[in-house]
């Protein structure tokens, strides 16, 4: 069965590891999930990430961030904004911010999939796929 929103599947299966305090989650690859997997990695969501080969299928297994025990979770929550039924769209002066500055709103540009702190650096808006905090 094809699946209608791959992106949602991802974050969901984030939270959902998150919440169950596991250290790794493996997701299906593809360029859009390996491109929020990076920004979640540069802005310190998740420790690392690699991409790996299983039964011809490849896999983005990503190992979660955590405080000093599990109980501290760096990662508190995920929200998938542009949906495949509802596309947001933002221009650089509408460009949301997440908890005033502290969490980082996912953009996909005609640069690529980048922050919102990047996109207002390089002056340019596009498709708000979603908040992390």
């Amino acid at each position: 069965m094809t699946m209608s929103d791959p992106i949602a599947d991802m974050l969901t299966r984030i939270r959902n590891a998150n919440a169950a305090k596991h250290d790794t989650v493996d997701i299906p690859a593809s360029k859009m999930k390996v491109a929020i997997a990076d920004i979640l990695l540069k802005e310190g969501y998740i420790t690392n990430y690699t991409i790996e080969e299983i039964d011809g299928f490849k896999s983005i297994h990503i190992t979660l961030k955590y405080g000093k025990d599990k109980n501290e979770k760096v990662l508190t929550g995920l929200k998938r904004i542009s949906k495949p039924g509802l596309r947001v769209y933002a221009s650089v002066e509408e460009l949301p911010r997440v908890l005033g500055g502290l969490g980082v709103a996912i953009i996909s540009t005609n640069k690529g999939v980048i922050s919102d702190k990047e996109a207002r650096k390089l002056n340019i808006g596009g498709e708000v796929l979603a908040f992390v905090w």
